[in-house]
């Protein structure tokens, strides 16, 4: 039996040997596919220095400079020349994954012999109307274990790149279940493209690599990595409402007397924290002690009780409860100085306790050092000593700033003064306002424009001050809220099939980051306000978090600001990457318009990118005359 095992895996590494020699002589002649932009160079020594020296470094690069060909050919390399064996292209869009799969393609029509794979997720992959992952309920689970071998086998040894249609395809092929399939291949694959979550969330994380007492000679380039910050905080973050528990009292009690005590039990200190918590407000907690203890009694018996019920028609919704306090006692033990415990009365009356990661760093972190090296790059990473603090905050990090490789000719950044979008000021006047800012852009040079707006309800009050004025020759779009993936490709496609679209979107949503809409197909950006998120509890206490972590010793006289940190560079972020829809490729030529009075203070315009130097600032009759003069230029140029 053990030599028949033998027998069996041998094909296995036999192959993975030949691939992997074949692999690296493929590596030896490789040059980079295309002529050096400015500043690629830096980026590709850049990183391939940090990768022999095992660090991991911050790159700020505007678009265009090609910064996902730049980061995956020197990791390419550093594999070939034995520095790694696995790389990891971590992104937060589905879009940037698309570019990702195309940099590894071009750099095959040159020879390399790389095999990619891009692990989609679940509820893609699935051939079943509903996901459900057991014998019982799945044709394709029935005998996968049986198949799946085979399959990864033929998949592997006959194929490169591994899309979803290709799963797909195989799955069928095989009849087994396409992302257990998908995960089985990534094992044997050089190169990974996947959501953060797969690497750094503690519930998703792919355990064949990042689980407990597992690393490896990883490459981790995060891409867009300025999206991490809020993304890790909310992974390791954890919350659990009062009401729950009552409702799934309600549904085990005709099942379980045990249980329900159980839940009664955890719901009544819960009601003792309540008690103490002001109206619509919050309070902080030093820790949850006795809930803890309640809660991990109340997750041994559930568990006993999902395992004698199986069949019960309540089941999924005790399911997701149990989920749910899995995550949030998963989270308690990792809980350190990062950390906020708070409770909260919420304003729809539910009452909420929270594990509150304010800084991911130390989590995220304990991910990344189960790799060699990691390159954090994005073309909105500013301010970078925050991104590094936020993310990484280890002393050998480097960091390296690649200016715009564009005319600065060809683009012109304006600064209208005379708005203010300050919640106290918000009025018809200032909606007004805007709207004459948007009419003379486009009466200046028609074409396609985006306006962002940093909430729905200013979208919907602007858009009604167009409406109620000339808007002759104009088509006005608006961004809906929960727009489904059809929806936005028909939102997208007006840009390419129509002129003179003028686009209301909001700033940070889906249309304000990782869409290429290059040439004529938009030549303006319409920035209104600087994107602060909206006052929250949630952000009092961030504020909070980090004014406290300012006044310690270890602090003192640092950069550390609890208002820029909450509010001002999340919102800045959004504006830079608002802007960053217009000049997409060296032929483009476009106009980037920041509408408020703060944007002329020294607190926001020191934070705009090197390049943004000669921005213009001025009242609407000086916007206008810079605006006609930079098309009248541009025209005789």
């Amino acid at each position: 039996w053990y030599q028949n095992l033998l027998d069996r895996y041998h094909k296995w590494i036999a192959y993975q040997f030949a691939w992997k020699k074949e692999r690296n002589a493929s590596m030896s002649d490789l040059e980079f596919p295309f002529e050096y932009r400015e500043g690629q160079r830096k980026i590709v020594s850049g990183v391939y220095h940090t990768i022999s020296t095992e660090r991991q470094i911050f790159v700020q690069a505007p678009t265009g400079v090609g910064k996902t060909m730049s980061t995956i050919f020197p990791a390419v390399r550093a594999v070939g020349a034995g520095l790694g064996e696995n790389i990891f292209y971590l992104t937060a869009k589905t879009i940037t994954r698309t570019v990702a799969e195309e940099a590894f393609s071009i750099l095959k029509e040159h020879g390399l012999k790389f095999k990619v794979i891009t692990i989609t997720a679940k509820e893609k992959l699935c051939f079943c109307d509903k996901t459900e992952c057991n014998p019982e309920n799945c044709l394709w689970a029935r005998g996968h274990l049986d198949r799946v071998n085979d399959a990864v086998f033929e998949l592997w040894t006959t194929q490169d790149s591994y899309d979803r249609d290709t799963l797909l395809e195989y799955a069928k092929k095989w009849q087994v279940c396409p992302f257990e399939m998908c995960l089985d291949l990534a094992v044997w694959v050089d190169a990974v493209i996947c959501d953060y979550n797969y690497v750094f969330d503690p519930n998703v994380y792919l355990k064949r690599f990042f689980g407990e007492g597992t690393s490896g000679e990883y490459i981790f380039l995060i891409d867009e990595a300025h999206n991490l910050v809020d993304r890790g905080r909310e992974m390791y973050s954890a919350r659990l409402y009062k009401e729950d528990f009552l409702a799934v009292k309600r549904l085990v009690m005709p099942y379980s007397k045990k249980l329900a005590r159980s839940l009664e039990s955890c719901n009544r200190e819960l009601l003792e924290l309540k008690k103490k918590c002001p109206e619509h407000g919050y309070q902080i907690l030093n820790d949850i002690g006795v809930l803890y203890l309640k809660l991990l009694h109340l997750h041994t018996t559930m568990e006993a009780f999902l395992e004698d019920y199986k069949q019960i028609p309540e089941r999924k919704e005790i399911l997701e409860f149990y989920f749910a306090l899995t995550t949030f006692l998963n989270i308690a033990d990792l809980i350190d100085d990062s950390y906020v415990i708070y409770d909260e009365l919420k304003s729809d009356g539910r009452f909420m306790v929270r594990l509150y990661c304010v800084h991911p760093a130390n989590n995220l972190k304990l991910c990344l050092d189960k790799g060699v090296s990691t390159v954090f790059f994005s073309a909105t990473i500013l301010p970078v000593k925050y991104y590094m603090e936020m993310l990484s905050d280890t002393v050998t990090d480097q960091a390296i700033y690649i200016p715009s490789p564009f005319d600065p000719e060809k683009r012109q950044i304006m600064v209208g003064v005379d708005v203010s979008t300050k919640y106290t000021r918000r009025s018809v006047k200032e909606y007004k306002r805007v709207a004459e800012y948007i009419r003379q852009l486009f009466n200046a040079h028609s074409g396609n424009y985006m306006v962002f707006l940093p909430s729905y309800k200013m979208l919907q009050e602007v858009y009604e001050q167009m409406i109620e004025g000339d808007c002759s020759g104009m088509e006005l779009l608006c961004q809906e809220q929960n727009m489904k993936e059809a929806d936005r490709e028909a939102f997208l496609d007006h840009f390419s099939a129509k002129r003179n679209v003028v686009a209301f979107c909001i700033m940070g949503g889906i249309f304000s980051e990782g869409i290429d809409l290059t040439g004529e197909r938009l030549i303006g950006s319409v920035v209104v306000g600087p994107g602060l998120p909206q006052v929250c509890n949630e952000r009092k206490i961030m504020m909070d978090y980090f004014n406290a972590r300012k006044s310690m010793e270890a602090y003192a006289g640092s950069s550390v600001d609890g208002f820029k940190y909450a509010y001002l560079y999340p919102g800045i972020n959004k504006v830079f990457q608002s802007a960053g829809r217009v000049i997409r490729t060296e032929a483009d030529a476009g106009v980037i318009l920041l509408l408020d009075e703060r944007f002329g203070t020294g607190e926001y315009n020191s934070l705009f990118p090197v390049e943004w130097q000669d921005a213009v600032f001025g009242n609407f009759d000086q916007i206008s005359q810079s605006i006609e003069q930079f098309w009248s230029n541009l025209n005789l140029s």
